[in-house]
C-alpha cells in the first residue's frame, strides 16, 4: 500500500473513534474555559503577563492533547489491531509515519482554533489590561500555542508506541506535567527550563526572563518529541506485533 491510502486509513480511524474526537473536543473546551476564567481573574500583580494569562488555559488543556496522542496509538495494541494494520501496510515505517501524520494534522488544526478562541475569550475579560499586546505578539502566541499542543500530542504518541500502553503513557506524562513542572521545578531551578512542557510554554508569554526565547523553547520541546518518536519507531520496527 502506498502512503496516501495508508494515511487515509489512519485518518478514518481517528475520525471514527469517539474517544479521540472527545479528547479533541476536551482540548478545545478546557483550554477556552480556563483562559476565559483567567481573563476575569485579578490582574493587579506587577508581574502580570497579559498574553500568558490569555493563553494559560493551554496548561490544563494540554492534558487532553496528551490523551489524544496516547490513545490514538495505544488503540492499535488492543484486539490485534496492529497486526491488522501491518497486514494492510507491511512497511512498518510507512504505517508509523501515516499514523503520526493522522495525529498531527487534527491536533494542529484544533490547537490553532483552540488557542485563537482562548485568546478571544480571555481578552473579553482582560479588556484594557491586554491593550498593549501587538498583533504580532498575539499571532505568535496563537501559532506557538497550536504548535506546542501538537508537539505534546506527538510526544505522547511516541511514548505510547514505545510502551504499547495508553495507561502507562498517561501514568507517566500526567504526573510529570502536573507534579514535576509545578512542584519539583521550583526547587530544582533553571534545569526545568529545558523540560518539554516548560520550554514550549515560553511561547505563551509576551516577555520571558528565562534562558530560552519563544521559538528556542519550542525547538527544545520538538527535540524531546523527536526523541520520543524515534523510540516509538524503534519499538514498532523491532518488536513483534
Amino acid at each position: 500500500m502506498t502512503f496516501a491510502p495508508a494515511l487515509h486509513s489512519e485518518w478514518l480511524k481517528i475520525r471514527t473513534l469517539r474517544s479521540l474526537c472527545g479528547a479533541l473536543f476536551a482540548l478545545f473546551a478546557a483550554t477556552t474555559a480556563f483562559s476565559a476564567i483567567a481573563g476575569v481573574s485579578e490582574t493587579s500583580d506587577p508581574e502580570f503577563d497579559p498574553l500568558y494569562m490569555a493563553l494559560s488555559g493551554a496548561v490544563p488543556g494540554q492534558i487532553a492533547a496528551v490523551a489524544f496522542g496516547a490513545m490514538a496509538v495505544s488503540s492499535e495494541f488492543h484486539g490485534g489491531g496492529l497486526r491488522l494494520s501491518l497486514a494492510a501496510v507491511p512497511q512498518r515505517g510507512r504505517w508509523y509515519v501515516a499514523k503520526l501524520a493522522a495525529i498531527a494534522a487534527p491536533a494542529l488544526v484544533v490547537g490553532l482554533v483552540t488557542s485563537l478562541a482562548a485568546l478571544v475569550a480571555a481578552r473579553a475579560g482582560l479588556d484594557d489590561a491586554a491593550s498593549g499586546l501587538s498583533v504580532g505578539e498575539q499571532a505568535r502566541g496563537v501559532v506557538g500555542c497550536g504548535i506546542y499542543l501538537t508537539l505534546m500530542a506527538l510526544l505522547a504518541a511516541g511514548l505510547a508506541a514505545l510502551l504499547r500502553s495508553g495507561v502507562a503513557t498517561l501514568s507517566i506524562l500526567i504526573p510529570f506535567l502536573l507534579v514535576v513542572s509545578f512542584v519539583v521545578g521550583d526547587a530544582v531551578g533553571g534545569l526545568t527550563d529545558f523540560l518539554p512542557d516548560k520550554a514550549g510554554q515560553v511561547v505563551l508569554y509576551e516577555s520571558h526572563d528565562g534562558t530560552l526565547g519563544p521559538w528556542a523553547g519550542l525547538a527544545v520541546t520538538a527535540l524531546w518529541t523527536v526523541a520520543a518518536l524515534a523510540a516509538g519507531a524503534w519499538s514498532v520496527r523491532c518488536r513483534d506485533a
